[in-house]
């Protein structure tokens, strides 16, 4: 059983109207910081060292863009 265009089209639409935009782009943000940090522990030895310099950055930038 496949999702079409018109399937994710409408669910997106329907998740827009009973959420609204700002709440939504709330849980995108902690969606796609989820899955990096996901990825940072994943990856091994001396990469995970960068990929954690990497979220510390997001995570500053994202402090940042709030205030």
């Amino acid at each position: 059983m496949r999702l079409g265009i018109t399937e994710i089209i409408l669910i997106l639409v329907l998740a827009l109207v009973l959420f609204g935009g700002k709440k939504l782009a709330g849980v995108g943000k902690a969606l796609g910081q989820s899955i990096r940090e996901f990825k940072n522990e994943v990856v091994p030895g001396d990469k995970k060292k960068d990929a954690q310099k990497d979220v510390e950055k997001d995570a500053d930038k994202d402090k940042e863009d709030e205030a």
